[in-house]
């Protein structure tokens, strides 16, 4: 089993900036790729951006790529969400993710480990 905890929502003004982390624990060996995912209200959980267990490859929804980043520590076991130029649209529970699988998914269900979330609220 892997535990997942998000940190580092909170609310900010539109064009602001938060950093989210997600740090893993328990066999961690056996998760590779990570990611982020967010859902609004009365919306579906919608993929944010992905990255492979070494870090080379990511991959970005079209909605925050130039403004979203993607990255990790794998020696300290934790995945991080850069949020740049925030627009009150990015407003949404934010979900940590892990697959047992080296290669980066956009989709919810190839994602096997998921953390409770955090708010991030963007205000106009």
């Amino acid at each position: 089993q892997v535990q997942l905890i998000e940190s580092g929502g909170g609310l900010v003004q539109a064009g602001g900036s938060l950093r989210l982390a997600c740090a893993a624990s328990g066999r961690t060996s056996s998760s590779n790729a990570m990611g982020w995912f967010r859902q609004a209200p009365g919306k579906e959980r919608e993929f944010v951006a992905g990255i492979s267990r070494d870090g080379g490859n990511t991959n970005y929804a079209d909605s925050v790529k130039g403004r979203f980043a993607i990255s990790r520590d794998n020696a300290k076991n934790t995945v991080y969400l850069q949020m740049n130029s925030l627009k009150p649209e990015d407003t949404a529970v934010y979900y940590c993710a892990a697959r047992l699988w080296s290669g980066v998914s956009v989709s919810v269900t190839y994602y096997d480990y998921w953390g409770q979330g955090t708010q991030v609220t963007v205000s106009s």
